[in-house]
C-alpha cells in the first residue's frame, strides 16, 4: 500500500484552518486522511494551526500530528505552495510574516487569484471580532462551554470508534440548536463581506469562528473553510476556480452559491 495522496480531480488549491495542534481537539489522523486523497498544487493554512495560547498550560503532540506536520512538510518540498497565514491561536508566528519557512511562506493576509480570475481576499478572520456585538460575559460564557461540549465530542467519538463508526461532531450539532452562536455568525460573515466589498475584491475566505460555510451580497462571496476540532472541513477550488466545501473523506458537502452582480451606479449618482 503506498503513502502517496490520491489527487481529487482538479484539486487546485485547499483552504484548511483551525487545526488547534497541540490540543487534544486536533483531529490530525482525519486531516491526515484528507491529504492523503488530495494534492492541491497550493495549501493555504489559513490560523490557528498550532494552538500556541493552550499549550502554555498544557502541550499535546500525539504521534498524529507529528506525522500531520511530517506530511505538510513533504507537501512543501514535493512543490505544493504552503502558506501559512497565522491566526490569534498562533499569533506569535505574524512576527515571522514575510518569511520562507521549511518551503512555507509566511504571510499575514493574502489576495487568492482563482482559476477564473477572481480575487479573494484570505485572512484567519479574528480581525472582525471588534465588529461582533456580544457582551464581554457571554463571550466568556461562550467559550467556557465551548470547552466543554469539546471534551464530550472527544468522548462521543472515542465510543464511536470502538463501535466502528465514523467521526460525527456533537459539538456542531449542539451549537446549530444555539440562537446566539447563529447570530454570532451571520455578523462575523456580514463584517467579513462588508471588507472585502470595501477593498473591491470579489470575496473573502478564512476560518476563525469553526462554521464551515458560504454567503453572499452582490458582488461579494463569503467563504469559511471550517475547522478540524469539531466538523472536519476544507475550502477546495478546482481548475476552473469553482469552491465547494469538503469532509475528511473528500466528499463534496456544499458548493459555492451564485453571486449577484453588483449594482450598477447611474453616472449621476456617481458624479454627486
Amino acid at each position: 500500500m503506498t503513502d502517496s495522496p490520491i489527487a481529487l480531480p482538479d484539486s487546485r488549491t485547499l483552504f484548511i484552518s483551525d487545526l488547534h495542534m497541540g490540543t487534544p481537539d486536533c483531529q490530525a489522523a482525519l486531516l491526515d486522511s484528507l491529504l492523503r486523497r488530495v494534492r492541491p498544487k497550493r495549501l493555504y493554512l489559513v490560523g490557528d494551526i498550532i494552538d500556541l495560547i493552550a499549550m502554555r498550560k498544557r502541550a499535546v503532540l500525539p504521534s498524529a500530528q507529528q506525522r500531520l506536520v511530517a506530511r505538510v512538510l513533504r507537501l512543501a518540498r514535493g512543490g505544493c505552495e504552503v502558506i501559512y497565514i497565522p491566526g490569534n491561536h498562533d499569533a506569535a508566528l505574524r512576527k515571522l510574516c514575510g518569511l520562507k519557512l521549511y518551503n512555507v511562506r509566511i504571510e499575514r493576509r493574502m489576495i487568492h487569484v482563482t482559476a477564473d480570475n477572481r480575487r479573494l481576499l484570505v485572512s484567519h478572520g479574528d480581525e472582525f471580532d471588534t465588529h461582533v456585538r456580544m457582551a464581554p460575559w457571554m463571550m466568556a460564557l461562550g467559550d467556557g462551554m465551548h470547552q466543554f461540549v469539546l471534551s464530550l465530542n472527544r468522548w462521543c467519538n472515542h465510543g464511536r470508534r470502538l463501535l466502528g463508526m465514523p467521526y460525527w461532531s456533537l459539538a456542531a450539532a449542539l451549537k446549530n440548536q444555539v440562537g446566539a452562536a447563529r447570530r454570532y455568525v451571520e455578523q462575523f460573515e456580514q463584517a467579513a463581506l462588508h471588507q472585502a466589498a470595501r477593498e473591491g475584491l470579489d470575496g473573502y475566505i478564512g476560518g476563525h469562528i469553526h462554521k464551515a460555510g458560504f454567503a453572499t451580497r452582490p458582488g461579494v462571496l463569503y467563504c469559511n473553510d471550517g475547522d478540524w476540532v469539531e466538523h472536519c472541513t476544507a475550502l477546495m477550488e478546482d481548475g476552473e476556480g469553482r469552491l465547494s466545501l469538503i469532509d475528511w473523506q473528500g466528499r463534496v458537502i456544499d458548493k459555492e452559491p451564485a453571486v449577484e452582480p453588483r449594482p450598477m451606479v447611474e453616472p449621476s449618482l456617481a458624479r454627486a
